[in-house]
């Protein structure tokens, strides 16, 4: 552990608390100072079974997850985190086939960011998870929605572009809500399958692109150059706007 923070004394002073788990010494040296310089505290970990223990012990805002790991796999540290915690997890890893990805987010991985990655995109990363953990913690459903020009009365179900309301269908609208309760992450083809046609539609790719492209035709200016509706190709879609960025 030479070089890094010691974790009792991260945990000790303010602001939220991330756990890195990340066996790449240079990674952590610039993380470390950049975090803490925009009011994060951070404890450490360089493997997988000292990250688990880690996370028991201090109870993390969020965790940043390295998949390559020397002595157990991101993927397994996820699902054995999942086993007791929600906190989220962006995992962060060299590893960039669209597979890779797909697995992170099904195993509950809550993003993914391929190295290298700039930092400020890290950043607003962070900031979508907290926002999403905060509004959870608040209780309580959300009522309204907004996105750019989108704006969503999730009590009444309507729905409206620019101040013009936008008749959807009822699998059109629990795609849009699906997106919505995960607003700023990328969900996978099959957890808005699943979420919206059930269990048993999971592998129905057809259906979710059928419908994305008529959410796309209703809700944004050219579909053919989506704004609301990110493709992450391979893997899923993200619901988010560009110069203002959305509330979870």
């Amino acid at each position: 552990m030479t070089g890094r923070k010691p974790a009792d004394a991260a945990a000790a002073t303010p602001g939220p608390l991330i756990l890195l788990i990340e066996d790449e010494a240079a990674l952590r040296r610039y993380l470390r100072p950049s975090l803490a310089a925009q009011g994060y505290r951070l404890v450490e970990a360089a493997g997988g079974m000292e990250g688990i223990g880690l996370a028991k012990q201090h109870v993390p805002d969020l965790v940043l997850l390295d998949l390559g790991l020397p002595d157990l796999d991101g993927l397994e540290v996820t699902r054995r985190l999942r086993e007791w915690s929600r906190v989220p997890i962006i995992v962060l890893s060299a590893r960039g086939q669209e597979r890779d990805k797909v697995d992170a987010l099904d195993a509950g991985a809550d993003d993914y960011l391929t190295k290298p990655f700039g930092f400020g995109e890290l950043l607003a990363r962070i900031r979508v998870a907290m926002r999403h953990v905060a509004a959870v913690e608040a209780g309580g459903r959300v009522t309204e929605f907004s996105c750019g020009p989108l704006r969503v009365d999730l009590g009444a179900r309507r729905t409206f572009i620019d101040g013009q309301e936008v008749h959807l269908t009822a699998i059109e609208y629990r795609l849009l809500a699906t997106l919505i309760e995960h607003a700023g992450r990328v969900v996978t083809h099959r957890q808005l399958l699943q979420a919206v046609w059930g269990p048993g539609h999971a592998e129905q790719a057809h259906y979710l692109r059928v419908y994305m492209a008529h959410l796309r035709r209703k809700l944004e200016a050219d579909p053919t150059r989506p704004r609301i509706f990110r493709t992450e190709i391979g893997v899923g879609y993200r619901l988010t706007w560009p110069e203002n960025p959305p509330r979870p």
